[in-house]
């Protein structure tokens, strides 16, 4: 049976049901005032801005709240950043009721958008086809379109080989590359270890291949074996 708690009802969930981005004025329940909604909205922008490129362009929309959530009213209405959720896309903000005669907690779903500069292909390209100057541009795109972003630089591209077919204006992501072969085993390498406010470099040999984002080993000159990442020709990072 329905119970209720002052004005909330406790038979529908206190969670916003994620759904098609709706404007900015969706309809949420009346103990959400515009001005709440507003604050979430740009909390929103914010959170995605730190992971976007410089002069990216930022839009949030709110998504609509079920009809059927009664919350109690308040005077105090607080937008929040809920831990785990992603930075851009389709994501939530947090809105909570810190003055009123009930206190509640939902989640308001948000689609955010990032719009920046990206490399792109300028034609439909088969996989493993090998990437010409000609065949990459920089465009804007929207980066929060896929679950990784795109480049955003063309540097480096020309020679590449692709991993899977690009549609033209495609953006181009890491993982539609073939990953690069940096060094071999029993090559010569450069180990760097990183850590909070130092770099230490040393040289050691390969035991095994190092593949451009993938762990290798490496001996030292005392014998000793470190795991690291390949980052490019002869090198490989450890980090703390």
């Amino acid at each position: 049976m329905a119970r209720r708690v002052g004005n909330v009802n406790l038979t529908l969930p206190l969670v916003l049901l994620a759904g098609a981005a709706q404007a900015a004025t969706a309809a949420l329940p009346a103990a959400v005032p515009p001005a709440a909604m507003d604050r979430a909205l740009g909390l929103a922008r914010e959170a995605a801005a730190l992971r976007a490129p410089a002069g990216a362009r930022v839009q949030a929309q709110a998504g609509m709240a079920d009809p059927r959530l009664m919350l109690a009213p308040c005077a105090d209405v607080q937008a929040y950043l809920p831990s785990g959720v992603p930075a851009w896309g389709h994501t939530r903000i947090g809105l909570r009721c810190a003055g009123g005669p009930v206190r509640w907690n939902v989640l308001l779903p948000v689609q955010v958008q990032v719009f920046a500069p990206a490399a792109v292909a300028t034609a439909a390209l088969p996989g493993g086809a090998q990437l010409l100057p000609d065949q990459v541009a920089l465009r804007e795109v929207e980066w929060s379109a896929g679950p990784q972003p795109p480049l955003g630089d063309t540097a480096g591209l020309a020679g590449r080989t692709l991993a899977r077919a690009l549609q033209a204006g495609q953006p181009i992501r890491a993982a539609d590359l073939t990953p690069r072969q940096w060094f071999v085993a029993g090559e010569t390498v450069r180990v760097v270890a990183v850590g909070a406010g130092y770099a230490v470099a040393a040289e050691g040999t390969a035991l095994t291949p190092g593949i451009e984002g993938q762990m290798a080993r490496v001996r030292l000159s005392d014998q000793r074996v470190l795991v690291g990442r390949a980052v490019g020709r002869q090198q490989v990072e450890v980090g703390p």
